[in-house]
């Protein structure tokens, strides 16, 4: 494997005309120090099937945990306090 893996880099890099190795650069991570922060990363999150055109409604995406915090399906999860401190009841934490 490592052996392919390295073979398939050679050829990308002589085909793209580039060096190094293919996913170099490619992960980032920064930490979620603010519970503002983390309800903005969840909202990215269960957002990007839309932006991606995979679905019209973040709804109609199957491994999203967007029905659950909405009420439209029984939740399985556990919500995080600083999502449940948004309103006492699902319909204003739903807005």
């Amino acid at each position: 494997m490592k052996r392919l893996a390295a073979r398939q880099t050679m050829y990308v890099n002589r085909l793209k005309n580039r060096s190094g190795t293919l996913w170099e650069g490619r992960y980032k991570s920064s930490p979620v120090e603010t519970e503002t922060y983390l309800l903005a990363c969840a909202r990215y999150v269960d957002l990007n099937p839309v932006r991606a055109g995979m679905v019209a409604h973040p709804k109609g995406y199957a491994w999203s945990s967007y029905r659950q915090k909405t009420g439209l399906e029984k939740p399985w999860i556990d919500f995080d306090p600083c999502y449940l401190g948004l309103s006492n009841d699902i319909k204003g934490r739903r807005r």
